[in-house]
């Protein structure tokens, strides 16, 4: 009868076990925000269809992609978020070794005198000998075990996301300090053909004075709008330097060792095609700071059963074998030996505490779930602002292009009637400041294309893969 009772509370333990703690479970996506993006509606810039991992190589740019290669397997940050990963994988099997049987041994050895008096010819000192080994093993019967296991887990996979998201940065960094050098020795070239003109207006200018046909006004206005264009250009040249330094760390290098093709190239980083965006969807299950929020709320909610368990008693079972005696012989005999075996229960009594353990994990995981829809919320803003920005950059482009052109035109046939006396020398400087703010503003609507285009794909969440 007693075995029977025995066997029914150990039944109904093991029943209450089952269910500690809530099991997660992941949120589906809405169909508001899994369907296409608002910003892509009607877009010719952009496609519906998914972006590529490799997401540079749409560039066709050989040293682009030498440099993300060596960007991902030297970059420090790269680096830290691996060792961050190893780190939370060795937690992980320290929480799984809880599953073995935890295995001790231990020994001592005392030499000394023995108490008492002595009869004639015995030994009153002596070396005493005590060894043993100790067995335990937790029955998980609440699922501490697992539950904590299932929460490391979640690390893990939190930890590997982060890599990821690192690496989505650090490629989407090196890509734009890659055009940035690139665009800053477009606009060099650019304020350079400026001075050329500015100089061959400026010979011509100084030619009609000395004929009359001038004034030293005239002379000194275009002079100053030359020396202010040249003095941009050590400005540019900074911008650019800069933009190699910024490489060479982004890719493990010290400025030395950046390749010498990299500062060789100087055209602008361009991107005709489409770019493929795909849908809401496919980006959150992209984005690796999606991923790392739901793994760190599948984490959370795991440590509520970790908590709950600490409500119910610890279960072990254990055994001892060892020995004790004086000198090796009497040690290792098997009349000095002694064994123990049996369960070993562990209930808390202040149980209040437990249930406060509890409630603050359960805020845990209210944090993580707001943490987590806010992620969603933000990669999505992410995305729709750099898709609005990528195609207003396309637009504005367009205008300066447009306005460009007929500052060039205007220029020209300025030049000529000016050559010939019909117009004077301020009308000359009046267009050749036009077309010279025209042509650096299409430089500039250049470089800010191809910066919209690595947001765009930063914020779409690619190029971690392997």
């Amino acid at each position: 009868m007693r075995s029977q009772t025995i066997l029914a509370a150990a039944s109904a333990v093991a029943l209450a076990g089952c269910a500690t703690g809530p099991n997660y479970v992941a949120k589906p996506i809405p169909p508001s925000v899994a369907g296409p993006f608002v910003a892509a509606s009607g877009s010719s810039v952009v496609s519906d269809a998914q972006p590529t991992a490799k997401w540079w190589r749409l560039y066709d740019d050989p040293v682009l992609d030498r440099l993300v290669s060596d960007a991902l397997a030297a970059n420090t940050d790269v680096r830290v978020a691996v060792a961050h990963l190893a780190k939370a994988r060795a937690l992980l099997r320290e929480e799984g070794g809880a599953r073995e049987p935890q295995v001790s041994v231990g020994g001592s050895a005392q030499y000394g005198r023995l108490p008492g008096l002595a009869t004639p010819g015995e030994k009153r000192t002596d070396l005493q000998l005590d060894v043993g080994l100790d067995v335990a093993y937790e029955v998980d019967l609440f699922r501490r075990v697992s539950r904590s296991i299932e929460a490391a887990r979640g690390d893990v996979g939190a930890a590997s996301a982060d890599a990821d998201a690192v690496r989505v940065s650090i490629v989407a960094e090196t890509a734009r300090a890659y055009a940035d050098a690139q665009s800053s020795a477009d606009r060099i070239a650019v304020a350079r053909r400026i001075v050329e003109l500015l100089d061959r207006s400026l010979a011509l200018t100084e030619q009609r004075y000395k004929i009359g046909l001038a004034t030293g006004l005239d002379t000194s206005r275009i002079a100053a709008l030359r020396d202010q264009r040249q003095a941009e250009v050590p400005l540019l040249e900074a911008e650019r330097r800069a933009a190699l330094f910024r490489l060479a760390t982004l890719t493990g290098r010290t400025p030395r060792e950046l390749p010498a093709q990299v500062a060789e190239r100087t055209t602008p980083l361009r991107l005709e095609q489409p770019i493929p965006v795909g849908d809401g969807a496919a980006l959150l299950a992209r984005r690796p700071d999606v991923r790392a929020a739901e793994q760190r709320l599948a984490a959370s909610t795991a440590r509520i059963g970790v908590a709950t368990a600490d409500l119910y008693p610890k279960i072990t079972l254990g055994g001892s074998v060892g020995s004790n005696g004086p000198g090796l012989g009497n040690v290792f005999g098997g009349n000095a030996l002694t064994w123990l075996i049996g369960p070993i229960i562990n209930w808390t009594v202040n149980r209040s505490a437990a249930r406060a353990r509890v409630a603050g994990a359960q805020a845990d995981t209210q944090a993580a779930l707001a943490t987590f829809d806010g992620t969603i919320l933000q990669a999505l803003n992410e995305t729709e602002t750099a898709l609005s920005n990528y195609q207003q950059s396309v637009v504005r482009r367009e205008a300066l292009r447009a306005a460009r052109d007929q500052a060039e035109a205007a220029a020209h046939i300025t030049r000529a009637r000016h050559r010939e006396g019909d117009i004077s020398s301020l009308e000359l400087i009046d267009a050749e400041r036009t077309a010279a703010d025209a042509e650096a503003g299409l430089a500039e609507a250049d470089a800010r294309i191809a910066a919209s285009q690595i947001d765009l794909f930063k914020a779409l969440g690619g190029g971690w893969q392997r």
